[in-house]
């Protein structure tokens, strides 16, 4: 057990503080949501009911579709650009696909390289690309489940206003979903263009994320 615990260390640290904020969500919101219950003649409703709620729903899901799509334009832009002195890119020149011996695929695999990686066609094909097409379904799918809970919840609002629901097209379009959706997705692409240009010249000695302490500002895709 201390050795699993050790050598995942990482997973199982983000994994836990990632549960401890949605709980803490979970509680914030169900007290804010019956701020407002009470403020507009409503009842309270439990931490439970809240979690199964459109609000919830859809609060949980902007975010995750947001990083998500982070992770996906990082994953994909850094195949073909490169940021020089930044250890979040690869080495000006090596753009693209690279070959199959930089790669360690096909007769250059080795021992150790996972099956889909000594194949050919279809499965070298899929498992070459399979990180950016699972981060790119997950964003969708999260995509798809903020709209449809932020449906239901701006139709909630809108009923208790007294005006007509709006069906999923005209939801997607509008402005109240895309200013939900911009608003992430913004910061999200500056924290990655802060991350990509800071590592240049700032330092955190130990941190695969940083160059080593003592590496010229220009060392490209070196990790510390």
């Amino acid at each position: 057990m201390k050795r699993f615990l050790k050598e995942n260390s990482l997973s199982l640290f983000f994994l836990l503080i990632f549960a401890l904020a949605l709980v803490g969500q979970a509680v914030a919101g169900n007290g804010q949501y019956n701020d407002r219950q009470l403020v507009d003649g409503g009842q309270p409703i439990s931490v439970v009911e809240y979690v199964a709620s459109s609000d919830f729903a859809v609060d949980v899901a902007e975010n995750w579709q947001s990083e998500y799509l982070q992770f996906l334009l990082f994953i994909v832009a850094t195949v073909w650009l490169v940021q020089r002195g930044s250890p979040e890119s690869k080495e000006v020149g090596r753009e693209g696909g690279e070959s199959d011996e930089d790669q360690m695929v096909g007769r250059h695999a080795q021992p150790e390289s996972p099956n889909w990686a000594t194949a050919g066609g279809w499965r070298r094909a899929v498992f070459s690309n399979s990180l950016g097409w699972v981060m790119g379904t997950i964003f969708v799918l999260s995509w798809l489940a903020q709209s449809v809970a932020g449906l239901a919840a701006n139709n909630s609002e809108r009923l208790a206003e007294l005006r007509d629901p709006q069906d999923w097209g005209a939801y997607v379009i509008g402005p109240e979903f895309w200013s939900r959706t911009l608003q992430n997705w913004q910061s999200e692409f500056l924290a990655v263009a802060s991350m990509v240009v800071l590592s240049i010249f700032l330092r955190q000695r130990g941190s695969p994320e940083s160059k080593p302490v003592g590496a010229p500002h220009d060392a490209t895709g070196v990790e510390g």
